[in-house]
């Protein structure tokens, strides 16, 4: 089928309240021309040079998903054009997001990544970091980030009950602070669900799903 096609199915699937992000990485600009043809406004990429290539060559409404594992020494390359950050895993990220974010007098979307993997591979804090980095002085001072919900990635595993419970955590953890509102800070977004575990992740709660080999095919 064609990536069209496959977008059609997916979308079609969808509650019209959850937002498809079309993971991207690797896959070449004509795919996501593709894609972008049949819609699809929204990308995901998990390394930053190649999403700022991308960026430089593809229409200029693309919203850029920053999906992957982000290193401080790589963030003042896409605060010009990204659109939503889904990993921040650690203060020193949110440090620098907002430092560089300043220089460009820009606002940043980030979501806090939670792990609720059972692999120690997977980055993110646990819920009492969350609680300590919420109500801290230093959090509530940043004026260059705005943190719009939370983002996590189940245990590669078969286990739909485990899956299905790492989900069901976070899902947690976002209604725990849906209700808390600061300057730079409102639960909106929960992103969870790849291409083998989103429609769990949708009936879990996700309003957000990260899906690429079922769009563009397997790597």
């Amino acid at each position: 089928m064609s990536i069209a096609q496959n977008l059609q199915n997916i979308l079609a699937e969808l509650p019209t309240e959850v937002t498809l992000v079309a993971v991207s990485k690797t896959k070449p600009v004509g795919d996501i021309l593709q894609a972008y043809q049949a819609g699809q406004r929204i990308f995901g990429e998990n390394k930053v040079q190649e999403m700022t290539d991308k960026y430089e060559q593809l229409p200029k409404d693309i919203q850029w998903h920053m999906i992957g594992h982000l290193q401080t020494n790589k963030v003042k390359y896409l605060i010009p054009y990204v659109s939503l950050i889904h990993g921040v895993d650690s203060l020193k990220l949110l440090q620098e997001i907002n430092r560089q974010a300043a220089r460009f007098d820009k606002k940043i979307n980030c979501l806090i990544q939670v792990h609720i993997a059972q692999e120690e591979t997977k980055f993110g804090f646990d819920a009492a970091e969350i609680e300590r980095l919420l109500h801290s002085d230093e959090f509530k001072s940043f004026q260059n980030i705005q943190v719009s919900g939370f983002m996590g990635m189940a245990t590669f595993t078969d286990n739909q009950s485990q899956i299905k419970a790492e989900f069901t955590a976070l899902k947690n953890i976002f209604d725990q602070y849906k209700n808390l509102i600061l300057p730079n800070f409102k639960a909106e977004i929960l992103s969870m669900g790849m291409s083998g575990d989103y429609a769990l992740a949708v009936q879990c709660g996700s309003n957000m799903v990260r899906i690429g080999s079922s769009i563009f095919g397997t790597r």
